[in-house]
Order: structure tokens, then sequence, then C-alpha cells
């Protein structure tokens, strides 16, 4: 019995101790979308503040929260949205309600018989640009540099 309960005990650690680390998420103001309207074939980038809404075609699309992960870690985008289609009258019907994934599209987008909207990217205007990497300088010396119409070695 002993052995059995020590046994589960030290699953139990393993289980929480090896566990991946998860990065923080980061809330963004506005969130980012695509959207196809079907019958001309034209796509259109949008965006939308979170806690506003914007009219695309007859559907408003209403975003709630909008997250990335930092740059080091793997994208992950997610954005937890309402989306209402305007009928006649000017009344609304919700359509979708739900979270839609940038780096997966067609996992959770709207699929509407004239519109499709899908999550692109959150953004965050007072966000600190990401660091660019740049090559290091290299000294060359000047008996090694060709100079224009000399001939090759």
């Amino acid at each position: 019995m002993r052995c059995s309960v020590f046994a589960l005990g030290f699953a139990a650690l393993a289980a929480c101790t090896c566990s991946p680390a998860w990065a923080e998420r980061i809330s963004n103001p506005i969130a980012v979308f695509a959207g196809l309207d079907k019958i001309s074939g034209v796509t259109t980038t949008f965006e939308v503040p979170i806690g506003e809404e914007r009219r695309f075609g007859s559907v408003i699309v209403r975003p709630k929260v909008c997250y990335t992960r930092p740059a080091t870690e793997e994208p992950k985008t997610t954005s937890f949205v309402e989306i209402d289609q305007i009928e006649f009258g000017n009344t609304r019907k919700t359509i979708f309600i739900g979270w839609m994934f940038a780096e997966s599209p067609g996992l959770n987008a709207l699929e509407h018989a004239t519109y499709d909207v899908w999550l692109t990217g959150c953004r965050d205007p007072n966000a600190p640009p990401p660091p660019v990497e740049t090559a290091p300088e290299v000294d060359v010396p000047q008996d090694q540099i060709k100079k224009e119409g000399e001939p090759e070695d």
C-alpha cells in the first residue's frame, strides 16, 4: 500500500513539474481582420478597436479581446469576437460568438453566405517596435577589395 501511495505522489509531482511554461499573453487594443465579399471577390483588411464595432457589408464585427504572445515565443494570436448580421428593418441577429485564431484562419472564421471574416492579427500602436537583428560589420583589408574594371584572379 505504501509503495502505491508513494508512486502516485511521485507521478503527481512529476506531472506538475514537467509541464511546459506558458508565456504571458499580451492584451492588444486593436484586432485586425480580413473580410471577403463573395459577390465582388474583393478582400478587405480592417481594424477594430477592442470593445468597438465595425461594419463590413451587412455584418458587424465586435472584438472583445485580442491576445498575442511575446516575439520570443511561438506565435499565437487569438480574439474573442461577436458578429451580428443586419437584417431587414435594421434589426440585428447574432451569427457568430467565439474565438478566432490568426494562425488557423479556417478553424473558427465566419463563413457567411455573402461574407467571410477572419482574424489576421492584433496590434498595439503604442508598443515598442520589435528589435531588429543586424549583421556584424566585418573589416576587409583595402587590398582585398576589388575595384571596378579590374580583371578577376
